[in-house]
């Protein structure tokens, strides 16, 4: 991506999303998340307990559970405790490929079988991250349709929140998707939000950067807007960055008065140390000492921000810099440190 300088759904399915129901309607620097095992329906996640507050699904399966259980194994008990801090709390899936059915309902059939609800990405937009790090999406218009739909069928009924196309606005904005792009992807983007909003139990927040990105949210209205937010259920802000809970909100607070009071939601997977001071086009990829943000939740004590996300998946690399691996894929001694670093037990 562009780095800038700067089933049937059970009744306690419902239950669980009351409290998230009720609060209403990076750099630009996303990695696609590897396409880890995901645990089937009714497979019990072994000692773990979801985080309080959260009414999110945890994956029993994860690249940083099954590495836990690893150094258990291996007898490296205190980091499979300090890395059970990533494994014991829910993260996004990002289902890639053309075919993203398989991931779908398997987390949403074991997310209904423990009456949560799955956090998803939707990251397949042509002409992807300016041929960088996480380059690809689907080949034309009409393949990100089909995907879209695939996506949303394989949603069925289940309760779902997705978070649509990270970058794909705010590289618009910078200038890094050519012009030419700019109208179809506006327009693909507005069809995705209709589409996945087809679902009776979807949410969706369609990705507006964050502050450190685009610096004055009033340039992302418009094309926001051209995008389709006005049908979705917010925005989403700080997707695999590192600004802080504080920064983000105040900037979130601005964009949401521009758009008629949208609501939105924040990544905090990363940001409990803030981003990196210095060079910013050195502080997106795999910066060193981060730690952990806010747990996910939809208990954030502000109306406009229905919730804290673990939208990046801690551990997986931004791509082939640091001594990382390439983009999405599981490096455990990062996560390590994000855990190791981390003020949440």
């Amino acid at each position: 991506m562009f780095r800038p300088t700067r089933t049937r759904v059970r009744t306690r399915t419902f239950a669980a999303l009351a409290a998230f129901a009720a609060l209403g309607p990076v750099t630009g620097c996303s990695s696609p998340s590897g396409d880890g095992p995901v645990a089937p329906a009714g497979e019990t996640r072994a000692q773990a307990s979801p985080a309080a507050g959260s009414p999110f699904w945890i994956d029993p399966q994860s690249p940083a559970a099954r590495q836990a259980r690893a150094w258990e194994r291996q007898g490296r008990g205190n980091d499979a405790r300090l890395l059970k801090r990533i494994a014991d709390r829910p993260a996004a899936l990002w289902p890639s490929g053309d075919h993203p059915e398989a991931m779908i309902r398997k987390a949403t059939g074991a997310a209904a079988g423990e009456g949560r609800t799955p956090v998803f990405v939707a990251y397949d937009i042509p002409h992807r991250d300016c041929g960088q790090h996480s380059a690809g999406g689907a080949r034309d218009a009409a393949a990100y349709r089909d995907w879209i739909d695939r996506f949303a069928r394989a949603l069925g009924d289940s309760p779902a929140l997705v978070v649509l196309e990270p970058d794909a606005v705010a590289h618009i904005v910078d200038g890094c998707t050519p012009g030419e792009y700019h109208a179809q992807r506006e327009q693909l983007l507005s069809e995705a939000i209709v589409r996945l909003k087809a679902q009776p139990h979807t949410k969706v927040y369609l990705d507006a950067g964050n502050p450190d990105w685009i610096q004055e949210p009033q340039k992302l209205v418009e094309p926001l807007g051209r995008a389709g937010v006005a049908n979705a259920d917010g925005f989403a802000l700080n997707v695999s960055n590192f600004q802080t809970d504080g920064i983000t909100k105040e900037y979130g607070h601005r964009l949401s008065a521009a758009l008629g009071g949208k609501h939105f939601v924040v990544d905090t997977s990363r940001n409990g140390n803030g981003p990196l001071r210095g060079d910013p086009s050195q502080a997106w990829c795999n910066p060193p000492g981060r730690a952990l943000g806010t747990p996910p939740t939809t208990d954030t004590g502000d109306p406009v921000v229905d919730a804290y996300l673990w939208i990046k998946r801690p551990g997986e690399s931004d791509g082939q810099c640091r001594g990382g691996p390439a983009a999405g894929q599981w490096w455990a001694d990062y996560a390590l440190g994000l855990a190791r670093n981390s003020r949440s037990q």
